[in-house]
């Protein structure tokens, strides 16, 4: 991959050994004048990132001004969600503008899902070897 950067998978859960290690991306979301810096798992098989609630309230977001509602299904279908765009960035890469879905579910972590994390950069996961590269999309010429 041209222009990646390196990062180690996780041991989310030593109870699990091997079989515990996850694709965690430390990153930074930006509103405003506020930051939080944060670690996202890389979920090929997610639709949508998804905003624990906790970590929109940290970046000043309030719920009732946030009016376009979004149906989550899943293990989160019984709890409200609402789409954000924030300002994300990754390691040394220029920010990007990521859609999430907002959940009021407390112990979701945060997720990068295809819309549209997977579309703004390129991953390759090197599971066995327990890292994964990531680099921004290349952008075509027009």
């Amino acid at each position: 991959m041209i222009n990646a950067e390196r990062y180690p998978f996780i041991n989310a859960d030593v109870a699990l050994g091997e079989a515990g290690f996850r694709p965690y991306l430390p990153i930074a979301l930006t509103n405003q004048q506020l930051s939080v810096s944060a670690s996202a798992l890389l979920d090929t098989g997610a639709t949508i990132n998804v905003l624990p609630y906790r970590t929109g309230l940290e970046l000043g977001y309030v719920w009732k001004q946030q009016t376009t509602a979004l149906n989550l299904t899943g293990n989160l279908a019984q709890f409200e969600a609402r789409v954000l765009l924030v300002q994300v960035t990754v390691g040394r890469f220029e920010p990007v503008q990521l859609v999430f879905a907002w959940t009021q579910a407390e112990s979701v972590p945060l997720i990068f899902g295809q819309v549209n994390f997977f579309m703004e950069f390129d991953v390759c996961f090197h599971r066995s070897q327990l890292y994964f590269e990531i680099s921004p999309k290349v952008k075509s010429s027009e």
